[in-house]
């Protein structure tokens, strides 16, 4: 046993954190949760939101916890991008970042959070400059959501329980960055049973009103086909 820690102790201890690319969808444009730091290093700089790695969880409940405590959301949509390590990544503290891709429902998320950890959201496109590598960890964030949209039904959790076609195709067009025809969206839409039309209107974005969809998850573990 005196072996074993003799070998641990030889080698150098540093943090692990994590770091969540929290992805939302409103007013026709895909925004992360960003926020301006309130503390050192870097104060009033930029940054995405995360926390440090407790002792007793591993990466994935870490992740789950640190989610929880930026959006006071649980069970939403989480996947590993990625690890960062650049020895100076953090002029701090030597630390690993594992960053997240997270997908929620902005109309879920607690309004008040953002008085409290500062943060606000931003549209992809227009993000300031930001600590670390954090646009490193957006970019690739972003490239796993572009991968997964057209192929899972991933695109689902960024919107509410209903949704407009059109809605849908914005939110597409917004994750891809181009635009999609409507016709032919339509069509591959209409080719899969697990989205389906309610008898409900939303009459907010136009007089005439379009009719809301929702998205049948039992329906669609019967035959996971996805292609929009």
């Amino acid at each position: 046993m005196e072996e074993f820690r003799s070998f641990y102790e030889s080698h150098p201890r540093f943090h692990v954190a994590i770091d969540c690319v929290v992805f939302g969808f409103k007013d026709n444009e895909l925004k992360i949760l960003i926020q301006q730091r309130n503390f050192e290093p870097f104060q009033g700089v930029w940054s995405l939101m995360g926390g440090f790695v407790r002792e007793n969880e591993d990466i994935d409940e870490a992740a789950t916890r640190v989610c929880n405590e930026l959006t006071g959301l649980k069970d939403v949509y989480m996947r590993q991008v990625g690890a960062y390590g650049k020895v100076d990544r953090d002029p701090g503290a030597r630390v690993v970042s594992i960053a997240y891709c997270v997908l929620i429902d902005i109309d879920r998320y607690n309004e008040q959070l953002n008085m409290i950890n500062n943060s606000y959201w931003e549209n992809i496109n227009t993000l300031p400059e930001m600590f670390f590598d954090h646009k490193d960890m957006i970019r690739d964030a972003l490239k796993l959501l572009q991968r997964k949209v057209s192929r899972e039904p991933v695109g689902f959790n960024l919107l509410p329980p209903l949704f407009t076609l059109t809605q849908l195709q914005t939110l597409h067009e917004a994750i891809l960055g181009e635009k999609m025809d409507k016709r032919n969206f339509r069509k591959r839409v209409g080719d899969m049973n697990f989205i389906e039309k309610t008898g409900m209107v939303d009459k907010a974005s136009s007089r005439k009103g379009a009719f809301l969809y929702r998205f049948n998850s039992k329906e669609y573990r019967r035959n996971p086909e996805f292609k929009l």
